[in-house]
């Protein structure tokens, strides 16, 4: 809750905080391509990023000494061997055990390697140990993890886009911050020079997998906001979403970091290269979901509603243009919208189909509806219909030759009364 009182414009930082993720990545880059110069033999692009035993295989060599000792001693040992850019692990806090792993394979002849190290200090043979390692990360299993990366992030946009009602701003807002975690993580990894084996690929897939669901928690609020605050600008309802997510975010980053802290200075060899990986790739997927990834929504909305305006415009100006640009337009096939005249008619053709209860694809037509035949008797004595109008004329006769014609039967049964004349009554005195 505490982040939702704050008078922080996060959307205003967007320019600041693309241009620090560019710059972290430029740099990983450069020192990619470094360590692509470096290689023995010239420029190669496999030396890049540093590849462990994994994927290129060698020698693993633990080594324990008698007495401490230090890993620049070491090193220094065997550097004349050719092996000077060997990874040199502690194991353990009492400083007498070291594992040792090299590109090169010395498990046909250790002798020179022995002798180098016990140039050091003595070597306890029994505790110590040499084994050869084979790639078991080869070329084609990097060439399908590739693969099967892309394959995911390509659903995971159209599942995205789905669930947000096809919004395809969503989707690629998604895809995007993976993509620049991936990238910054492993730009980070290169200028750490450490060495990408299958622990490396694990932590980038956690990374993915971490980034995408906290970035829909902040995407799934906004799409919240949108219906709970309709009228308010975009741009107050996409900062508001952040802040109001922004607790859960940095509780639940927070939380994953202080493991990775203890399990990178305190686990072993092998856990501290994925510990490291890890924190890179966490921290940058934080950094992404909540300064990034919400902010792009609005950029990209922003282009989508200029995009419009756009369309809208120019049909305006096509209008006031008058009819002969619009026959212009008609018989250029293109509407003023850009989209092809065919599909307007079509569009045209569909709707009015639907009207009249048939399909513009069926010739057949709407079924034949019939009316309930009405009593004449019982509209006789029914209220008279105000909607309708009858022009009937009605042919109009004398009170006495309808009685004298008996014509007055119908005049009696609507209940007028008889007509009687008395054709003496003039000439009667009045007392009468």
């Amino acid at each position: 809750m505490l982040f939702r009182r704050l008078n922080w414009n996060i959307v205003g930082w967007f320019r600041i905080v693309s241009t620090v993720s560019y710059l972290v990545i430029a740099i990983g880059l450069a020192a990619m391509f470094y360590h692509a110069s470096q290689a023995p033999g010239g420029f190669k692009f496999s030396h890049m990023l540093r590849l462990g035993l994994s994927f290129t295989g060698g020698t693993d060599i633990t080594v324990a000494y008698d007495s401490p000792q230090s890993s620049a001693q070491i090193r220094s040992a065997i550097t004349p061997l050719g092996i000077g850019d060997a990874r040199i692990n502690t194991v353990g806090s009492s400083g007498k055990r070291f594992i040792i792993e090299t590109q090169k394979a010395y498990a046909n002849d250790s002798t020179p390697l022995w002798a180098a190290l016990g140039t050091v200090a003595p070597v306890d043979r029994a505790a110590s140990q040499i084994a050869s390692v084979g790639p078991s990360l080869g070329k084609e299993y990097l060439q399908s993890a590739i693969w099967a990366l892309v394959i995911a992030l390509s659903i995971q946009f159209l599942y995205i886009a789905f669930r947000f009602g096809w919004n395809y701003i969503f989707g690629l807002v998604t895809v995007i911050a993976l993509v620049r975690d991936a990238a910054m993580m492993i730009g980070i990894y290169a200028l750490a020079d450490k060495r990408a084996d299958d622990a490396f690929l694990a932590a980038v897939l956690t990374v993915i997998g971490y980034s995408v669901m906290d970035t829909i928690v902040i995407l799934d609020r906004i799409r919240e906001n949108t219906k709970l605050m309709a009228g308010k600008a975009y741009d107050y309802i996409v900062n508001e979403s952040i802040k109001q997510t922004m607790t859960r975010s940095f509780n639940t980053l927070a939380t994953v970091i202080i493991t990775l802290v203890a399990l990178l200075a305190l686990g072993g060899a092998s856990l501290k290269n994925f510990a490291f990986a890890l924190l890179v790739g966490i921290c940058s997927g934080g950094y992404h979901s909540i300064f990034y990834s919400a902010p792009l929504v609005l950029t990209f909305r922003k282009r989508q509603l200029a995009a419009a305006a756009k369309r809208r415009a120019e049909a305006s100006a096509l209008r006031a243009a008058g009819p002969r640009a619009a026959a212009e337009a008609a018989a250029t096939g293109v509407t003023h919208g850009g989209q092809p005249r065919e599909d307007i008619v079509a569009a045209r053709r569909e709707r009015r189909a639907k009207r009249k209860g048939t399909r513009p694809d069926s010739g057949a037509a709407t079924p034949v509806r019939y009316k309930r035949k009405r009593d004449e008797s019982s509209v006789a004595l029914a209220e008279p219909d105000l909607h309708e109008y009858h022009d009937e004329r009605v042919e109009e006769y004398d009170p006495l030759d309808a009685q004298t014609a008996g014509m007055d039967e119908s005049a009696l049964i609507q209940g007028h009364e008889e007509i009687t004349l008395d054709l003496e009554a003039g000439e009667r005195p009045a007392h009468e």
